[in-house]
């Protein structure tokens, strides 16, 4: 069974309340069908329910039993409204702003999570990272003791011999473009929390990568992959999580054992930290396609999760999103 069969069996234990605001889009209106009917979770379309129901016909799928929200008549408004401005009036939003604010199926959909009426949000078929991620950072906000909104690569590999089985969590690949060594302990912490919680990785083992083992070279950039990796000890104590360190020697034990000795993750790392952007890019996309893998993504370190799909995303993408959603939700 692969990772994200292994997903929605979790999904199916405690079935989560997971919105999307693109509510109209044919693809989200196909998915929303085939979460339903896998059990997977309760989906909620944001939109108008005539133009909703009209994207039904054309794609010939029942809605019958989906809950539609419109934004423009929904008898939650109010509260939601009242609950904005009270969030962001300090940052100057006013109550008609924030009222009008509550009309967008976005800020809608987060509200709705935020307040507790849906444990979760996916978006992205039409709308980019940052339409949805800044009124999740406005309003839901990050856990507690996490600095960064970040996002996780779950890459499920042939070669069943790497990380956990075959599988491994990059991180971060697609939000922060250079991270100071405080943002990077952050990721560190929140990529091992998604390795247990999607990934069935009991004992996350942490590895901060960096073009250097132990001290092997010397320059800034690794002096910040070192301080990162104090800091993230410091935050998770009993997490097996070490740095700075090579790739292959964070997952090859013959090489771990020369280039770490005594290391507890060196040879066996399961979550590889990239030091930037550009390195944790690079690297889910060779082991995507030279090394063969599946490659899923989610954001980490919201209080309550928020996913973002590639806009080029299959209904099959939407669904697996979902249930990595769902799953996010129960903890």
């Amino acid at each position: 069974m692969g990772m994200i069969e292994l997903v929605k069996v979790k999904a199916r234990q405690c079935v989560k309340k997971i919105v999307l605001p693109e509510g109209d889009e044919p693809r989200t209106v196909q998915a929303a069908v085939k979460i339903l009917q896998e059990k997977i979770a309760f989906p909620i379309l944001i939109g108008d329910p005539k133009a909703i129901k009209n994207v039904a016909t054309e794609k010939g799928v029942d809605i019958t039993g989906i809950e539609i929200v419109n934004p423009q008549d929904s008898p939650k408004a109010a509260e939601y409204t009242n609950a904005l401005y009270e969030l962001r009036k300090a940052k100057g939003v006013t109550e008609e702003q924030a009222k009008q604010l509550v009309q967008d199926p976005m800020y809608y959909g987060i509200m709705m999570v935020k307040l507790g009426d849906a444990d979760g949000l996916v978006s992205g078929a039409v709308h980019t990272t940052g339409d949805m991620l800044r009124p999740a950072l406005q309003i839901i906000k990050t856990k507690p003791g996490i600095k960064v909104v970040s996002s996780s690569f779950l890459l499920d590999c042939p070669n069943k011999s790497l990380g956990h089985n075959g599988l491994l969590v990059y991180s971060d690949c697609v939000v922060v473009p250079c991270p100071n060594a405080e943002e990077l302990a952050s990721i560190a912490v929140s990529a091992a929390e998604t390795a247990r919680v999607l990934c069935g990785i009991e004992e996350p083992k942490v590895a901060l990568l960096s073009f250097s083992t132990k001290g092997s070279a010397k320059h800034e950039l690794v002096t910040k992959v070192q301080e990162a990796t104090r800091i993230a000890h410091e935050l998770s104590p009993d997490l097996a999580l070490d740095g700075e360190m090579q790739f292959d020697a964070a997952i090859i034990p013959e090489i771990g054992a020369s280039k770490a000795k005594g290391s507890p993750v060196a040879g066996h790392a399961n979550v590889l930290i990239f030091p930037d952007l550009q390195a944790g890019n690079i690297g889910y996309k060779i082991t995507q396609r030279i090394g063969g893998a599946e490659a899923f993504a989610v954001l980490q370190g919201l209080a309550k999760p928020c996913n973002d799909l590639s806009r080029g995303c299959s209904v099959d993408d939407i669904v697996a999103t979902v249930a990595l959603t769902a799953v996010q939700a129960q903890g």
